[in-house]
């Protein structure tokens, strides 16, 4: 689960280092959800800059998740993807396994980027 001043490791190459959330719709955040987050480092002349405010959807999270059939699924890292007004991806590369559930959320591209699909 993710929370205020969470932070974040972008799964893209939108120029981000770290992202921290800033804002979540409930009190804590899923795999799937979109959070506000501000840009903690950035890459120079890249997409993002430092200190800019982004949406970012959840695409991994250490705390396990149960599924429908009961299965249970948690990640290494807490990882997130910007995204822009649209839904779609800043970036043009998904790096690392991406959770099911953000395909069903409707993330579809970023999904069909991914390298794999957990």
């Amino acid at each position: 689960m993710i929370q205020l001043r969470s932070v974040l490791i972008p799964a893209d190459n939108s120029g981000a280092k770290k992202l921290r959330v800033i804002h979540t719709k409930g009190r804590f955040a899923k795999v799937g959800d979109i959070v506000t987050c501000v840009v903690d480092q950035a890459i120079p002349n890249s997409a993002v800059s430092d200190s800019q405010v982004v949406k970012a959807v959840l695409v991994r999270a250490k705390k396990e998740m149960r599924r429908r059939d009961g299965s249970y699924i948690r990640f290494d890292d807490n990882a997130g993807v910007v995204i822009d007004k649209d839904g779609n991806p800043v970036g043009s590369r998904i790096f690392g396994p991406i959770a099911r559930e953000v395909k069903e959320r409707g993330f579809s591209k970023i999904a069909s980027l991914a390298e794999e699909l957990a």
